[in-house]
């Protein structure tokens, strides 16, 4: 994988809140500091989001972006 992001922080997903339209993924780093990152709950399911699934935060300016490898 690829990407122009200069930030790209490696955790787990600790807990997703499930709304209407979007969901809300906080992930856990390994120093214990939580990222929390909105997405469309499509992008939730297609991505197979999952507490314990090991993810990328992949930030860019002001949006932080769910990527697996």
């Amino acid at each position: 994988m690829k990407i122009g992001a200069r930030n790209v922080l490696r955790g787990k997903v600790k807990q997703l809140r499930h709304g209407v339209v979007n969901m809300e993924v906080i992930i856990e780093m390994p120093n214990g500091n939580e990222i929390v990152s909105m997405i469309t709950r499509k992008s939730a399911e297609k991505l197979g989001l999952a507490v314990g699934k090991e993810v990328y935060a992949v930030i860019k300016a002001s949006n932080v972006m769910i990527a697996l490898e």
